[in-house]
């Protein structure tokens, strides 16, 4: 496919949950030709991956929750500069389409996109449209979504299901058929907490490994992401498991850790739960208890609900609970081995494809292409 003369910009950034799909989208579009640019904040440009390569244009932008009155009006004022900049360079560039992905470092360009009535799509990896992506539904030409059951989809909004597009380093991995640990072979638990990890699982993992039966915990291995303020203590609470533990603030090899996991502990963002299913690996979800309208909840739910995984409510959760649905999986490797079947299953592989299909659909003038049912290869 031959890309069009004029560009095509996405606004992206913040967490990697938002940079993920768009960097995703990125490199499909360069396959097809596409000129593209890119429109971000601090935190954005500080990241390297595809996007850092293209032409990238920094504006102001702070999200609005949580910081008090001073700090809600300190954000208002920041993204009110954000949408003067975006205006003007959206108007400079006169791009084909823009392409934002949620969050408040894309609201500025998408809010300045809408008002010069450019081409425009949203991506919500969420099973619950975020604030943002709510607040343009309406205004956009296409509201695109990774769940095929989504919340908070404002009236009179038909979104598109594209799925949502995860990293190309989970391609290969994928590949990588899931093999149960039987009769005591090893066993790979691998916990992930998000970019900064999750404090609650430096007590909760080990403390309930801790209270399963000796001979199963000879099996186990845990690679685990940990805060590096507490990973001292983590490391002493694995002390006397009989358990290796693999503790760092960050992994770089996250896609082959959990293709080689017999299972997966971690938050239930949209990226964590995406990269999951799509490699195929069965999950113990633990939502973020304070994550915006409970998104968290609603992506574990998803995967609950296809049989894909388990969720555990963190309120709800003790180590004694969870040791006790530790020991009843580890034991039960069919029981492992259907939930990651399961997890492919749920998982749609050409999601960057169908988001650039819509965005092609875009720039040859239509509110983007119709998208096939979910399918998993």
């Amino acid at each position: 496919m031959t890309g069009s003369s004029q560009s095509i910009v996405l606004a992206a950034g913040g967490t990697g949950g938002h940079m993920f799909p768009a960097e995703a989208l990125a490199k499909v579009l360069k396959q097809r030709g596409h000129t593209l640019v890119w429109i971000t904040d601090e935190r954005g440009a500080a990241r390297n991956g595809l996007l850092s390569e293209l032409q990238t244009h920094t504006i102001s932008a702070r999200g609005l929750a949580g910081f008090g009155a001073i700090g809600r009006l300190t954000g208002a004022l920041s993204l009110g500069v954000g949408v003067f900049q975006a205006r003007r360079i959206l108007k400079d560039l006169n791009p084909a389409a823009v392409i934002g992905f949620g969050g408040y470092a894309a609201a500025p360009t998408m809010m300045a996109a809408t008002h010069l009535k450019l081409r425009t799509a949203i991506h919500e990896q969420n099973a619950v449209v975020g604030m943002a992506n709510r607040l343009f539904a309406k205004r956009v030409d296409q509201l695109c979504t990774s769940f095929e059951k989504t919340r908070l989809v404002p009236e009179g909004v038909s979104p598109v299901l594209t799925g949502m597009p995860v990293r190309a380093s989970f391609g290969a991995v994928r590949a990588k058929p899931y093999t149960a640990s039987e009769d005591r072979a090893p066993i790979r638990i691998v916990v992930l907490g998000g970019s900064q990890g999750a404090a609650v699982f430096s007590h909760l993992v080990p403390c309930a490994i801790k209270r399963l039966p000796e001979e199963l915990r000879k099996q186990i291995t845990v690679d685990q992401q940990c805060r590096s303020e507490i990973i001292d203590q983590t490391r002493l609470a694995y002390s006397n498991s009989g358990v290796q533990a693999r503790l760092q603030p960050f992994f770089e090899d996250v896609p082959d850790l959990v293709g080689g996991a017999h299972l997966v502990i971690a938050r239930s963002g949209a990226s964590t739960v995406s990269e999951v299913s799509y490699t195929g690996r069965p999950a113990i979800y633990v939502p973020y208890p304070y994550a915006a309208d409970d998104h968290q909840t609603d992506n574990a739910q998803a995967l609950v609900s296809s049989g894909a995984g388990w969720c555990g409510q963190q309120d709800a959760l003790t180590p004694d609970s969870l040791a006790v649905h530790l020991e009843q999986l580890l034991t039960d490797p069919s029981a492992l081995t259907k939930a990651a079947a399961n997890a492919k299953q749920f998982s749609i592989t050409d999601a960057a494809n169908r988001l650039a299909d819509v965005v092609d659909g875009l720039v040859q003038g239509s509110n983007g292409h119709s998208v096939q049912a979910r399918g998993a290869a």
